[in-house]
Formats: C-alpha cells, sequence, structure tokens
C-alpha cells in the first residue's frame, strides 16, 4: 500500500463532504494510504494571497512543518496551488523564506524537499491500467465534460501539472473507467472562485459560459477537480435560471464520485445526495444506479 500525507482542506470538512467521503473511499478501494496531517490548518486558499502575501505562504508552511511526508497530496485544486506556489517561492526565494521562518517558528521544516501531488496525479501514479483492472461498473455510455479549472494549471511553469492548454490526466481516467470525454473548448477556463461573493453577476456569466459549452458538448455530466469549481458550477445553476432565464439541469460530479461508481463502491459512500442539481436520475438512466 502507497501511502502519502493528505491535505484534506477546508472544504472537504464542509461544503465539500462528499468529495472527501468519496475520495477515501476510492483510495482504500485502490490501496492508497492517505495519512491526514496532523492539526491542520486552512492553507487561505483562494483570497489570502490578495490581502497579505507573506501571511499566505506562513499558513502553508505551518503544514508542511507538520506534514509526517514530505509528499503531500491534495484533492483541492484551490489548495494545490497554494502549497505549489509557496514551494516554489521558498525554494526560489532565501530573504522570503528567513521571514516566513520567523512567523512559522518551524521545528520539521528545514532541508526537506517537498513533492506537492493533486489526487489526480495519485491516481495515475498508481496507473490507470490498475484502474481499469478494478472497474466491476464501466460507465459506457456516460459523456462527461472534465473541468479543471485554472488553478490546477496556472501558472504553468510553477504547477507544471499538465498541459496547461489541454489537460489530459482527467480525460484519461474517465475513459479509463468506461465513460466518454467529451471534446469542449472550456475545461481549462475559470468559474470565478471566491468572487462569487463580491461580484456575482460575473461569476454568474463565467460559470453560464462554462455549463453552455458542457452542454452543446453534449456532456451528460461534468467532472470536476475542486471544490469551489464544484460549488460555482453547481449551486449557480438555479441563480442563472432566475435571472438569465437559462436552465441546464447540469450534474457536476467530482471525478472521485463518477470513479468510486465504477468501482462498485456504494451509493451512499458517494455523497451524490448532496449535490445540487441531483445526478442520479441521469445515472439511474444510464443504468448506473
Amino acid at each position: 500500500m502507497t501511502a502519502y500525507a493528505y491535505f484534506p482542506g477546508c472544504s472537504a470538512h464542509g461544503t465539500a463532504k462528499e468529495y472527501d467521503r468519496s475520495t477515501q473511499s476510492v483510495c482504500a478501494k485502490l490501496g492508497i494510504e492517505l495519512e491526514e496531517i496532523p492539526d491542520w490548518v486552512c492553507c487561505g486558499a483562494s483570497p489570502a494571497h490578495a490581502v497579505n502575501h507573506l501571511l499566505s505562504l506562513a499558513l502553508v508552511a505551518k503544514n508542511l512543518d507538520l506534514s509526517p511526508s514530505d509528499t503531500i497530496v491534495t484533492g483541492c485544486a484551490a489548495c494545490y496551488n497554494r502549497f505549489k506556489t509557496t514551494v516554489h517561492a521558498l525554494q526560489h526565494d532565501r530573504p522570503l523564506w528567513e521571514q516566513v521562518k520567523q512567523i512559522v517558528e518551524p521545528t520539521k521544516l528545514n532541508g526537506r524537499d517537498f513533492r506537492i501531488l493533486h489526487l489526480l496525479e495519485v491516481i495515475h501514479e498508481f496507473g490507470l491500467e490498475g484502474v481499469k483492472e478494478r472497474v466491476t461498473k464501466p460507465l459506457k455510455g456516460l459523456k462527461v465534460a472534465c473541468y479543471y479549472g485554472c488553478l490546477l494549471v496556472r501558472p504553468p511553469k510553477v504547477m507544471a501539472f499538465d498541459d496547461p492548454d489541454n489537460p489530459k490526466k482527467m480525460d484519461e481516467l474517465i475513459a479509463a473507467i468506461g465513460a466518454e470525454p467529451v471534446e469542449w473548448e472550456f475545461k481549462t477556463e475559470c468559474c470565478g472562485a471566491f468572487h462569487a461573493v463580491p461580484h456575482p453577476e460575473i461569476v454568474l456569466r463565467l460559470t453560464s459560459n462554462i455549463l453552455r459549452a458542457a452542454k452543446d458538448a453534449g456532456a451528460d455530466v461534468i467532472s470536476v477537480a475542486c471544490p469551489m469549481c464544484q460549488i460555482n458550477l453547481d449551486l449557480r445553476q438555479l441563480d442563472i435560471q432566475k435571472r438569465h432565464k437559462d436552465t441546464f439541469n447540469m450534474p457536476v460530479l467530482y471525478f472521485t464520485q463518477l470513479l468510486g461508481l465504477a468501482l462498485g463502491i456504494n451509493e451512499s459512500e458517494l455523497g451524490f445526495e448532496r449535490l445540487i442539481v441531483d445526478p442520479r436520475p441521469i445515472l439511474k438512466e444510464k443504468g448506473f444506479v
């Protein structure tokens, strides 16, 4: 069993409990051990760096210091971005590193070479052939728009996640479990993230464009890898319908929920009931639930 330090992030214990639940179930099924970082604190995603750059780095540095392993995995694209940005900054700016140390007062941070992974990368390291071998319920006939958002891939030199313009890691996983990833042009467009609070109209426009593109591409569902993206694309559909008279009724699931379904994990462990646009009707229509 391969073990990783696991940073769940705040959303995983709140608005995205279904992501954490399905992540834990999928990893257990694949033999991937996640050891939650003890006493972890919020990493500051998404807006902390816009308020205080130094303290935003210190938040992540605190979690690095607490980590039982130098290899850390998270399922949240925003957390992933903050962790990789912080590690990159501290590696390339010694004076900045000294300032952060004064704030954090680390006990185990010096001399460690951290490797930050998104859960999608961990599953690719496990191997898609291994995933295929464990699929008991291929999602054949389900058309999926794989949405990466902007934080997984930008800035490209820091994130080094995948092709920044046309990432494929989620598409390849979705294909491995028998579903059909659709071709579309909005897979890395920004959903507006935390601007949903100060600038809701901007977020409604951005999410409406993404949802329309997925629908026009023939998708039955959208698959995501970020709690902020999920809540914007899922929850905002009601506001879009009220304000702009557009009705999408497009289920937005975490990729772990689809993977878990294909692996034969019980529906009660995947948290479909927590989503605003219920995916169960289309999944039932396709014969998966």
